[in-house]
């Protein structure tokens, strides 16, 4: 597992995982969002319908669809980096590339990755920024996992 996006004060907000757990079972969810404001921003919009909402908007605007399954593919390209695990080739997360499943998969691909890239991750940013943004620190202990991570010994 590595970090794949960090908060502005150098704390975790997405890991990126491996595609198969350590007992050998296939996990396709690459991108795990971490942080715990954009976990909590994500699972808000989750809980009103939002996911309904983006899948709906895949069906009546093409470019976008387009967009998101390109995203898809990137999502599967990242993955195949690391290890093609048969019993889930083709298979992203999230609901990619045909309706949305999971916000905090798409939010996750979107810090991961950079804007452009999930567009559906990038709209969920847009749409919770007010409560969590990437570019503003709201960690209880900012810098808290550099500083555990750094050597005190100076060596």
């Amino acid at each position: 597992m590595d970090v794949a996006a960090r908060c502005v004060c150098g704390n975790p907000t997405v890991v990126k995982t491996f595609p198969r757990l350590p007992d050998g079972t296939p996990f396709p969810t690459l991108y795990y969002l971490t942080h715990p404001g954009a976990v909590a921003a994500a699972s808000q919009l989750e809980a009103v319908g939002t996911m309904r909402e983006m899948t709906e908007s895949l069906a009546e605007d093409e470019e976008l669809a387009a967009a998101y399954r390109a995203a898809h593919e990137r999502y599967l390209t990242e993955r195949y980096e690391l290890e093609d695990v048969p019993e889930i080739h083709g298979i992203s997360a999230g609901g990619m590339p045909e309706r949305v499943k999971c916000l905090h998969v798409l939010v996750g691909h979107a810090l991961a990755s950079g804007p452009g890239v999930n567009p559906l991750g990038d709209k969920a940013l847009e749409m919770f920024a007010d409560r969590w943004r990437p570019d503003r620190c709201s960690c209880e202990a900012p810098g808290a996992a550099v500083a555990a991570s750094q050597d005190v010994t100076g060596i």
